[in-house]
C-alpha cells in the first residue's frame, strides 16, 4: 500500500472498470465510472495533494511488483478530531483473499501508532456481509447503526443505514489488528514501523 501517484491512473482505471458490477452496490463513486484515463490522472493528483497536505490519506493497494491495482483504502478525517475513518475496496478478481482485512489492519496501526489517533472507525452497509466481517475480524466494537447515511445501490444519497464499528487507541494492544505484520515508511523511505 502507498499513496496513489498520477502514473497509477491506467492501473486504477482498469481495476475499477473491470469491477463495476462488484463495486456499484457499495461505492457511490463507481456509478460515475467508467471515466477517461485523463480524469483518473486528475483524481490521483488531487489524492496526492491532499495526502501531502495532511488533509486526507488515500492509498492504493497494489500487487508487489506494482503491475496491478488490487484496490484502494484510506484514512479519512471526516469523523472528527483525533479520529480516522477507514474505507476500503478490492477489485472483483481479487475479492475474498483477505486483502481488505490486511489493509484495514495496517491502517488501524498507522492511524493509532504513527498518527496518534484515539479512535478508528469503519462504517459498513448492513447488507455488505463481506465488508461487515472485516472490523469484526480485527477486534473492532460494533457501536450501533446510523440511519440513512449511505448511498443506495443505485447511487442515490442517504438511502441505506451504516453499521459503525470502532477501535480505540487503548484497545489496539491485544487486538487482531495489532498482530498484523507491518512495515511503514515515510516519504523519504525511512522506516517508521
Amino acid at each position: 500500500m502507498r499513496c496513489w501517484e498520477p502514473r497509477d491512473a491506467p492501473l486504477l482505471k482498469e481495476a475499477v472498470d473491470s469491477s463495476l458490477e462488484h463495486l456499484r452496490p457499495w461505492m457511490p463513486w463507481a456509478h460515475e465510472a467508467p471515466v477517461p484515463v485523463e480524469q483518473t490522472v486528475e483524481l490521483l493528483r488531487e489524492f496526492r495533494g491532499r495526502f501531502d497536505l495532511g488533509q486526507d490519506f488515500v492509498y492504493g493497494i497494489l500487487s508487489p511488483d506494482e503491475s496491478e491495482a488490487v484496490g484502494g483504502s484510506g484514512l479519512h478525517l471526516r469523523v472528527g478530531a483525533d479520529a480516522f475513518e477507514i474505507g476500503y475496496w478490492i477489485r472483483a478478481s481479487r475479492a475474498g483473499e483477505g486483502l481488505a482485512t490486511e489493509a484495514a489492519a495496517a491502517l488501524t496501526r498507522v492511524g493509532i501508532e504513527l498518527a496518534g489517533s484515539q479512535r478508528i472507525e469503519i462504517r459498513v452497509d448492513p447488507e455488505n456481509a463481506a465488508s461487515l466481517a472485516i472490523p469484526r475480524k480485527l477486534g473492532f466494537v460494533e457501536e450501533g447503526r446510523l440511519r440513512a447515511m449511505l448511498h443506495g445501490p443505485d447511487g442515490a444519497p442517504r438511502r441505506r443505514d451504516a453499521v459503525v464499528f470502532a477501535l480505540l487507541a487503548d484497545e489496539l494492544a491485544g487486538s487482531p489488528a495489532a498482530e498484523t505484520p507491518l512495515r511503514a515508511f515515510d516519504a523519504g523511505g525511512t522506516r517508521l514501523l
